[in-house]
């Protein structure tokens, strides 16, 4: 089971915050360094000091970390074009030596499109199929030869594509909990599935749509890597849970529920359960972004055990 940090800075967090949170998760032993991709906080607080763009995030800590995976859970596809999108994803994989992976989404924050002048579609599906496809496509494309596209929202026409990645395949990530749409999309498109904020038996069952998307498009579907991200609140006894609990704004009981917390030995029985229906990979969602006794705690008691 590899366990990846996974952050949400537009909750409150500068450029050094995640710095020491991406170190940490390297000298750790942890397997990747995953943000979130939005510009407008949720829920009460002020969000101080304001976002932090996720792929200007990712240059940063590209240079100054050398073995963690470094990705987007997801990169909202309303932000950005595909062809820029591909164009940044691939230089931040050369700037990191090849440790880039590429979580792509619809994007679903109508207010914080409002906040910042940025279109908001009402068909944000039927984009996302086209951003795959031509943000994989630019960069399948052999050296010296073009890439074209016509389709519904975009239209590229002799293409250079490039730059190229230093990895042969950047992984791409496809997620949610659709049951129809996205099985296919991520069958025809994604190296994993993630779903995130799942229950056990939601995520078996969303596992097994995309296991038959897959094999009903030709695939095989042990192709794809599956994973789940969950938020996790680890303490060494009871008061230490509720404390990082409240810590979040969240209670230590809602959180054992729908989360991982509790003792170590609670959090890998409940990682346990993940793996018994197929999850390979946890993505920890981490809130209190200046607790990293609380990362230390999580390899040295949990990621232990799970080796």
């Amino acid at each position: 089971m590899d366990l990846r940090i996974f952050t949400e800075p537009q909750q409150g967090a500068t450029y050094d915050t995640l710095l020491a949170v991406a170190k940490a998760t390297e000298d750790l032993g942890f397997d990747a360094f995953f943000r979130s991709d939005h510009y407008l906080r949720m829920g009460s607080g002020d969000g101080l000091p304001g976002p932090t763009d996720a792929w200007l995030t990712l240059a940063g800590l590209a240079r100054e970390t050398k073995r963690i995976r470094l990705g987007t859970l997801m990169t909202a596809g309303t932000f950005r074009l595909p062809g820029v999108l591909a164009i940044q994803v691939a230089q931040v994989d050369q700037m990191s030596g090849g440790r880039v992976e590429l979580g792509l989404g619809t994007g679903w924050f109508e207010e914080e499109h409002k906040a910042y002048g940025i279109p908001f579609p009402k068909e944000k599906f039927s984009r996302l199929e086209e951003q795959l496809e031509i943000v994989t496509g630019l960069w399948a494309t052999e050296p010296g030869k073009t890439f074209d596209f016509h389709g519904t929202h975009y239209d590229l026409t002799d293409s250079p594509a490039l730059p190229k990645p230093v990895q042969k395949k950047i992984p791409v990530l496809v997620g949610g909990h659709g049951a129809t749409r996205t099985p296919r999309l991520a069958a025809r498109y994604a190296d994993e599935f993630n779903i995130p904020f799942a229950s056990v038996e939601d995520s078996e069952r969303q596992f097994g749509r995309v296991r038959a998307a897959a094999e009903e498009a030709g695939r095989d579907g042990d192709d794809l890597t599956y994973s789940n991200a969950l938020v996790v609140c680890v303490g060494r006894d009871e008061a230490e849970v509720a404390r990082r609990a409240a810590a979040i704004g969240r209670e230590a009981d809602e959180l054992k529920l729908n989360g991982l917390a509790g003792s170590p030995s609670e959090v890998v029985d409940k990682i346990g359960r993940y793996a018994e229906i197929g999850a390979q990979r946890i993505y920890l969602q981490i809130l209190d972004l200046d607790d990293l006794d609380h990362l230390e705690l999580i390899s040295s008691q949990v990621q232990s055990q799970l080796s």
